[in-house]
């Protein structure tokens, strides 16, 4: 009870039992003892706080809706990717949860020292290459008999996939996601201690009519020397950065030579369909307004200026009467 919030209800169910003698304030105290006590699995040892876990669910929520967005370009089907669940876990305890013989990218994330787990049930797996090659996106879970075909139409597609995890921990750590190797059996990897604390990202997949789980696996040594970078204040901080006034000249200098479509409109003219199919050479269409009258001139299809034709040098021209104000409203 030391760490909850009792509602009236309860306060009020409390104090009732307390007077009426069912229960003693002696009882309460004893109950507060034994709730204190917690059981601690130094195997379990609990490297990342809820704030930063809270950050890296923030992150790979991100990261799902890109793997959304990608997959279904590339398989041209129903594609609906969601954060599951996040969980700070043994790497041991990982391994035993996954299939015997799955499929298994292995990725590096340079500058960051370690690897990047990326497990993929083989059903949402084959579902997608049955997508590839042409078919309905039936899944058939042969795993371990992937062909040298198959294993570099499954590597292409998850290399460039995970590509989008740089840009979901862009406002974290510059990283550059490199595939090293694709592996179906999970005993034969061997990339830190069992007891290790790992980050697991467990990813509902649903492709097509096909469901499944796949699981980005973070060791905790890969994440340390940015652990700082995934706490509330620095993201806070990052989104108030301001620029320094050396980005902020570059930026007015860009925008400056930015080319903008300029349009002058001289007038308007409806005609019907059968007219405008009779068209032909020499025809005249007769605008809405007289030749004396300024022109509207726009400016990225926003009306800026008013002005009125004239020649500069031989050629046709434009000379600007009026600046209109409040363009973009009235637009």
């Amino acid at each position: 009870m030391a760490g909850d919030v009792l509602s009236q209800n309860e306060i009020d169910a409390l104090l009732s039992a307390l007077s009426t003698g069912e229960m003693s304030a002696d009882e309460i105290k004893k109950e507060e003892e034994q709730n204190r006590i917690k059981i601690y699995d130094f195997k379990r040892a609990l490297r990342f706080s809820k704030d930063q876990v809270r950050s890296l669910t923030r992150i790979h929520e991100n990261f799902a809706r890109l793997l959304t967005t990608y997959f279904s370009a590339q398989l041209r089907t129903y594609v609906q990717i969601t954060v599951a669940s996040v969980d700070q876990i043994p790497f041991e305890e990982f391994i035993r949860s996954i299939p015997n013989m799955t499929l298994i990218n292995v990725f590096e994330v340079p500058p960051l020292e370690g690897n990047i787990l990326m497990e993929i049930n083989p059903n949402i797996a084959y579902s997608m290459l049955d997508r590839i090659m042409g078919g309905a996106g039936i899944s058939n879970s042969k795993i371990e008999n992937l062909t040298e075909i198959e294993t570099k139409i499954m590597t292409a597609l998850f290399e460039r996939g995970f590509d989008g995890l740089r840009e979901a921990w862009a406002n974290v750590a510059e990283i550059d996601p490199i595939l090293k190797e694709l592996e179906v059996n999970p005993q034969f990897l061997q990339m830190i201690s069992p007891n290790e604390t790992v980050i697991v990202i467990s990813l509902n997949t649903i492709i097509g009519e096909t469901s499944g789980m796949i699981n980005i696996c973070i060791p905790h040594v890969v994440l340390e020397p940015i652990i700082q970078n995934l706490s509330v204040s620095y993201w806070m901080q990052t989104n108030k950065k301001q620029l320094s006034p050396e980005n902020m000249e570059n930026l007015k200098k860009r925008v400056r030579h930015a080319e903008m479509p300029v349009t002058v409109e001289l007038g308007s003219a409806e005609i019907s369909i059968e007219d405008f199919l009779h068209l032909g050479e020499g025809d005249v269409i007769q605008l809405n307004k007289r030749i004396d009258v300024p022109f509207d001139i726009k400016i990225g299809g926003v009306l800026k200026f008013i002005g009125q034709p004239g020649q500069l040098n031989n050629r046709m021209a434009v000379q600007i009467l009026e600046i209109v104000k409040g363009g973009e409203e009235s637009e």
